[in-house]
């Protein structure tokens, strides 16, 4: 893990440089060198996700979790990372009023996958209570 982050240090503090180096001339190439190396950190750590998943479906089996409020939650969570990512892509292109929108709508989407999980531990609460 440590060797990961050494490496994604290193290819972000070398993109900065070169970016802070081709932003006098060609802004617009800059801008696409940051959001292509943005994407080559994620597609970096596509292992590390897959392992994640794979080690959440192992636990939720062992535990008799129900599979599926395990993938709406890690729906929610994808959702809430690319939302992240595409906000912050739009504010470093000066698009700060379109990431504020981005940032709602995954919000908002975040809110409508979680309302079947909130409404089974609402009745699960509700059934614990003596009538």
């Amino acid at each position: 893990m440590t060797i990961e982050i050494i490496k994604i240090v290193g290819i972000s503090l070398i993109a900065t440089f070169l970016a802070l180096l081709v932003k006098e001339q060609k802004p617009n190439f800059a801008f696409l060198l940051v959001v292509f190396v943005g994407c080559l950190i994620f597609l970096f750590l596509v292992d590390q996700i897959y392992e994640i998943i794979t080690m959440l479906q192992n636990i939720a089996r062992q535990a008799n979790v129900n599979m599926v409020y395990l993938e709406t939650i890690l729906k929610i969570i994808g959702i809430a990372y690319i939302a992240e990512f595409a906000a912050q892509i739009t504010k470093d292109a000066g698009q700060g009023a379109l990431s504020s929108k981005i940032e709602l709508a995954g919000k908002i989407l975040i809110l409508a996958m979680a309302i079947p999980i909130l409404t089974v531990i609402i009745e699960t609460i509700l059934n614990m209570i003596p009538s």
